[in-house]
């Protein structure tokens, strides 16, 4: 497969008819702007079905760092809209196999971490709370979102005020903390 052959039909399956395919294989901001628009009409459908077909065909992208990052978009949209845990990782468990097939190791990686940390935050919202230790093997990327976060509970919001990656982490989680006393 082509990239112009890959783009076309990414972009007739999301029903994306005004992109023009010959700029996007052309520009790299133009093709970025239509994975935006891809992924985000994917990840509105309520199926998941055509998910694992649409990684496939992303990794496949001569940039591996706009490929990652699609795929990490798409993650991104489907984990803060999965109710639990359990289905994410059911979920993730195809999209992962997929993404084996990325040229660098730094690019899988990239994706594997980010499906690890959404499953830390869904089983947060499950109800764990975590051990210093766990929320030390977070990103303070991850650690923002929880401590800024509306559904991190109490105890979790302790442990980041006490225990955060970052001064502003700790900060934002102190008085978010205060607010829900």
């Amino acid at each position: 497969m082509t990239l112009r052959t890959d783009l076309t039909g990414l972009l007739a399956d999301a029903g994306l008819v005004e992109v023009d395919v010959d700029a996007a294989v052309a520009d790299e901001h133009v093709r970025w702007a239509a994975y935006q628009c891809i992924v985000a009409v994917a990840a509105a459908s309520g199926r998941r079905d055509g998910d694992r077909a649409l990684v496939a065909t992303i990794v496949r992208d001569p940039r591996g760092t706009m490929a990652t990052a699609a795929v990490v978009d798409l993650v991104d949209r489907i984990a803060a809209k999965t109710a639990g845990a359990a289905g994410f990782r059911h979920w993730s468990a195809e999209i992962l196999s997929e993404t084996d097939r990325f040229a660098t190791e730094a690019n899988r990686e990239f994706v594997r971490r980010r499906v690890r940390e959404w499953l830390f935050w869904l089983s947060i919202k499950d109800g764990h709370v975590p051990s210093e230790a766990e929320l030390a093997e977070v990103t303070p990327w991850m650690q923002r979102l929880l401590a800024a976060g509306p559904t991190s509970p109490p105890p979790v919001l302790a442990l980041l005020a006490a225990s955060g990656a970052t001064r502003k982490i700790r900060n934002i989680a102190k008085n978010r903390g205060r607010g829900t006393g």
